[in-house]
């Protein structure tokens, strides 16, 4: 199993003052880990859906985080955006902390642009990188919102881009 490495404190504080209020909101957890960060969505007020493929951090998540205002799904991001998408699921914050120097940057915004619909209008997409992966939003339905720098990790905000923008 690989090492985890949890949001850092200061992360997840700026993480949650950014994203403000969160009570009736849906949250979805891309490569959980720990639960670290959906813990705090709901302790906020989110609905949570957290995804996890290595199955013992999956089952300590569930262990943890119980079944109220919560689905665990123990799969590939690409299989659980799929299974979300195919219920109807939508989301107003898509949080995603893949693992450093796996070259998800390049990937990720792609396979979320694929399963943009699980975005609800007004929805944010955030991902959590290293400084030293930089993020490739070309090609794809993303702008860049904002983003916040932590140590070696960065915050990205995404939102959709607008209809005029996307057809350009």
């Amino acid at each position: 199993m690989k090492e985890v490495r949890p949001t850092t404190g200061k992360t997840l504080g700026a993480l949650f003052s950014i994203l403000g209020p969160l009570h009736g909101q849906s949250f979805l957890d891309l490569f959980s880990g720990t639960g670290r960060v959906a813990a705090e969505a709901r302790k906020r007020g989110a609905s949570i859906v957290t995804v996890e493929l290595e199955r013992d951090r999956a089952a300590d998540i569930r262990r943890s985080l119980g079944e109220k205002d919560h689905v665990q799904l123990c799969m590939d991001v690409r299989r659980a955006l799929a299974w979300c998408a195919k219920r109807g699921m939508t989301f107003d914050v898509i949080f995603a902390d893949p693992p450093y120097e796996m070259k998800w940057m390049s990937e990720l915004p792609q396979i979320l642009a694929s399963r943009a619909q699980l975005l609800k209008p007004g929805g944010v997409v955030v991902i959590e990188r290293a400084q030293s992966e930089p993020l490739s939003l070309e090609g794809t339905v993303w702008q860049l919102a904002d983003e916040r720098r932590y140590g070696i990790s960065v915050l990205d905000f995404l939102r959709l881009k607008e209809t005029e923008d996307v057809q350009a």
